[in-house]
């Protein structure tokens, strides 16, 4: 799997050889994160062709939970910065079919405009 050498993240970067054993068997013939998030514990995965949300659960992390979302199903999204007193950000995605948003908190220093970027490059083009 071809990672790229520079990912973005929260506090660190992504350890290329954990995110490749956790999409190992997610990632179809042909496609490649193209940038990834590390939240904590959580990522955002970018490839060519969707936006995979990666939830790592329970104390041990041995329960993952995977959101596969095309971008051609992506009908907007929404990111509320973190402000003096409020220490989180908003991202939200509306997804077609689906009245309420996809809603995640981020931490004050996360890269939001990076995710923000990522986003309208893959629903954009």
């Amino acid at each position: 799997m071809g990672l790229l050498s520079g990912f973005l993240g929260h506090g660190a970067s992504v350890d290329p050889a954990e995110l490749e054993r956790r999409l190992d068997g997610v990632l179809i013939d042909g496609e490649e994160p193209r940038l990834a998030f590390k939240l904590i514990r959580d990522f955002f995965v970018f490839t060519q062709w969707r936006l995979i949300l990666v939830n790592i659960q329970g104390m041990t992390g041995s329960r993952v939970d995977y959101d596969s979302i095309p971008y051609r199903s992506i009908t907007r999204f929404s990111v509320e910065t973190a402000g003096t007193f409020d220490l989180d950000s908003e991202l939200k995605i509306w997804i077609s079919g689906h009245m309420n948003p996809i809603e995640k908190t981020l931490n004050k220093g996360s890269d939001i405009r990076g995710i923000q970027r990522a986003l309208a490059s893959g629903i954009l083009r």
